[in-house]
């Protein structure tokens, strides 16, 4: 039987097929500020500058590519039994070949229902237009998890993680939660892989392994250690 490999990435993973965050800026996402772009009450307050800026998102989504480290976790699947968790709103895992995905956050390329989260829709093209309805007569958004929405797939994502023989995190900061908190989850004596330039503070876990490098060499450094051994 293939060992359980648990894989936690955020947005230094697609950082390198061009997709930028508000991570690395101060709060900002593409020059605007999260707050009004990314909460229910930006939505309420002016839907038509949330769905464009998500539109246009959509549109950077589908022309990035994924990239040497979403593909080389996809090849992982002949060895280990992987299952990925994303923080990330993008599609590139599974256009990568990855075939066990949870998106915590939701994923950009799918609509919901204003009024019932659980009612999710496949998008033609890259945008949704004003006067698009679920089937309860309400305007489609993003398929897109919030600041101050609930987390749907944390306590599926926690079990997953629970179950870990091996576990990479990578690209990510771990200071968003609950999302940071799934480290805590893995079993002590799972060896643990943290893959970022900047490596976030893990003191008080055990069997860490930090490489602190960009997430496509930083990967490969891991795949052949997992590999070769």
């Amino acid at each position: 039987m293939k060992k359980k490999l648990v894989v936690l990435t955020g947005a230094g993973i697609s950082a390198e097929s061009g997709l930028k965050t508000f991570r690395d800026t101060d709060g900002l996402w593409e020059g605007f500020n999260v707050y009004d772009v990314a909460t229910p009450e930006a939505w309420q307050r002016n839907p038509a500058l949330v769905q464009d800026f998500y539109n246009q998102r959509r549109k950077q989504v589908l022309e990035a590519q994924p990239n040497a480290a979403h593909k080389a976790l996809a090849n992982l699947e002949a060895y280990f039994n992987v299952h990925i968790i994303t923080q990330n709103i993008d599609d590139l895992h599974e256009r990568a070949g990855s075939s066990n995905v949870t998106h915590l956050h939701g994923v950009i390329t799918r609509s919901q229902s204003d009024i019932n989260p659980q009612l999710t829709y496949p998008i033609n093209g890259w945008e949704i237009k004003e006067g698009e309805y679920c089937e309860l007569g309400s305007q489609l958004r993003p398929h897109v998890v919030w600041f101050g929405e609930a987390v749907p797939m944390i306590e599926i994502a926690a079990s997953i993680c629970s179950k870990a023989d091996v576990f990479m995190l990578i690209g990510t900061s771990l200071a968003v939660y609950p999302a940071a908190g799934l480290i805590d989850f893995v079993p002590k004596t799972t060896i643990k892989y943290i893959i970022d330039p900047r490596i976030p503070e893990v003191g008080r876990y055990k069997n860490i392994v930090k490489i602190e490098k960009a997430a496509t060499s930083g990967v490969a450094e891991v795949v052949e250690a997992l590999t070769t051994t």
